[in-house]
């Protein structure tokens, strides 16, 4: 594990808590309208929310790990470098092709739409936590995209731990929409802000990719499949 791949994850969260205050924020509101608006409630429903990224993250972590193949584990790294691009880019409003992953969850979401729409109002924490796990699946671009970055760290426990980091970074934006907290929503709306953040994401695609070309033949040794008794170089240049 390395950390780029926490504070790509942290910024992709902070990213997608603002990015989400218009889609998913409003469900995060709608805790504080017509139900129960105690702050256990309030934590239950965000528990469950980070819950459901983790669980989804070790899930494709594990899918992804099942190939044995070294090709398969570079072309891994690969394709983590470029959707770190590509998530920096759209969070700039540079380019929207991430919005594939969006249109492709779509029908996913709606029968866990009909589901989570029946927990409204929340009356309880149990609500709260059963609709923060429904959450997960929103049609949300960031998150497919994290979810889809996550796998292919190769390793269901890693890409589980990216995607809990990930919930912790879009806690502040969604704690902000909970708690009403207009100021710190409008620091996290700030174009500036996000612009940072897309240069971070970029930057660390950019470098990703650029670890995985420069020790090619060490990640071929040490991938899966590899001759056993090879130096472990797998972890360079990780998501």
């Amino acid at each position: 594990m390395t950390d780029i791949g926490y504070l790509s994850a942290l910024a992709l969260g902070l990213a997608g808590g603002g990015h989400c205050l218009g889609m998913c924020g409003g469900i995060a509101a709608a805790l504080n309208l017509g139900g129960e608006r105690s702050l256990p409630v309030t934590i239950a429903y965000h528990s469950g929310r980070i819950l459901s990224y983790t669980l989804l993250g070790g899930l494709l972590g594990v899918i992804a790990g099942s190939i044995d193949l070294v090709a398969w584990t570079i072309a891994l790294r690969y394709l983590a470098g470029l959707l770190l691009i590509g998530m920096g880019l759209y969070v700039a409003d540079w380019w929207r092709g991430m919005l594939v992953l969006e249109k492709a969850g779509a029908r996913l979401w709606q029968p866990v739409q009909r589901l989570s729409s029946r927990l409204l109002p929340i009356r309880n924490p149990l609500q709260g936590l059963a609709l923060g796990l429904c959450w997960g699946l929103m049609p949300c671009g960031l998150i497919y995209s994290a979810l889809a970055w996550s796998a292919t760290a190769h390793d269901a426990v890693y890409s589980a731990s990216l995607m809990f980091v990930f919930g912790l970074g879009t806690l502040p934006a969604m704690m902000a929409v909970s708690l009403g907290a207009d100021r710190l929503q409008a620091f996290l709306r700030r174009r500036g802000l996000k612009l940072f953040i897309a240069v971070m994401l970029i930057g660390s695609g950019i470098w990703t990719i650029y670890l995985v070309a420069s020790h090619g033949a060490h990640l071929r040794h040490a991938a899966p499949g590899a001759e056993q008794g090879e130096m472990d170089h797998s972890h360079m240049g990780h998501p």
